[in-house]
């Protein structure tokens, strides 16, 4: 039994067409898809229901020519496919893998707020957290498995605390925290991760803006909240009390996880939290504070090398 593409192509040879029109279908029926498609649905098909669908055999031959050349097609983006619908010959146009993967991206960046943070954070990832043994510690080891065990553990219904990292400058806090948020987006956790200092700046604004509860509250609710180095700057007592507080407390008591990292112990942080830029000192309010970040994390003091001057 002859293929319906040989047997479409001697079809058109006979009638006689142009030869440049003849040189065309012979391409058309010469392409390994067309002539697959064909023999698989030989059953459902004959030269004459062909010949009628000539034309959408010919739009996918033609849509595929452009995209092998890189050429804008009909549907960039988007592969065409042929089907039987009804009986007939048709064209759908479904996402290509390079269109899906960044469609895939995109969902992974959208599942991670980012306010004021380095434009490489989108690209952090566990694999290149450096724990070898030029690099790495017992201690940013341990920070590497806690994370990894954060994001295998997560559950909405169950509270596990976050970390805070502590440690001095360019050990890969933020960097573990970026990857951490990357991670957890993997698994349709969605997280906001802010740098405090730019934050507080920024909420300062949405107060002339009348946005501040609305901006305060979207931080306050985020699934995952990562606060990155908090106690980097003297604190106001507005953005202690106002703000950090605030935020903390919503948090503590919905059971929502959050992630620190600081130059600072926990310890040390409450002496800073205690006195404000205008020498006020009150230690009670900062230990409040402190006992809400106790809560909702638990501190590993990260050592090594300074990865920014490696």
């Amino acid at each position: 039994m002859q293929s319906l593409s040989v047997a479409m192509m001697k079809r058109i040879q006979a009638q006689g067409n142009n030869q440049e029109y003849q040189k065309t279908v012979e391409r058309v029926f010469s392409d390994p898809q067309i002539q697959a498609f064909l023999n698989q649905h030989q059953a459902e098909l004959t030269p004459e229901s062909v010949q009628r669908d000539y034309s959408k055999l010919y739009e996918f031959f033609h849509e595929n020519q452009l995209i092998l050349q890189n050429q804008t097609s009909i549907a960039p983006g988007y592969q065409p496919k042929l089907l039987i619908n009804a009986g007939q010959i048709d064209v759908a146009y479904v996402p290509s893998a390079q269109l899906r993967a960044e469609q895939r991206a995109k969902e992974l960046r959208d599942r991670v707020t980012i306010i004021s943070m380095p434009k490489w954070l989108p690209a952090a990832n566990f694999d290149d957290f450096y724990t070898d043994d030029q690099q790495g510690s017992p201690s940013r080891n341990l920070a590497l498995e806690e994370a990894l065990k954060f994001c295998m553990n997560y559950s909405v219904d169950h509270f596990q605390p976050g970390l805070y990292l502590s440690g001095s400058f360019g050990v890969g806090k933020t960097y573990l925290l970026g990857a951490t948020a990357n991670e957890l987006a993997k698994r349709n956790v969605k997280t906001t991760i802010l740098h405090f200092p730019s934050f507080v700046v920024k909420m300062r604004q949405a107060i002339q803006n009348r946005t501040l509860n609305e901006e305060r509250d979207q931080v306050s609710q985020a699934p995952v909240l990562m606060i990155d180095d908090i106690g980097a700057d003297v604190m106001t007592s507005w953005a202690r009390d106002d703000l950090l507080a605030v935020i903390l407390e919503y948090r503590m008591q919905a059971e929502l996880p959050t992630f620190f990292s600081s130059n600072m112990t926990m310890n040390e942080l409450e002496n800073h939290l205690a006195e404000d830029n205008k020498d006020n000192v009150e230690p009670l309010k900062a230990k409040r504070i402190m006992q809400r970040i106790q809560y909702l994390s638990r501190e590993i003091d990260v050592q090594g090398n300074n990865l920014r001057m490696s």
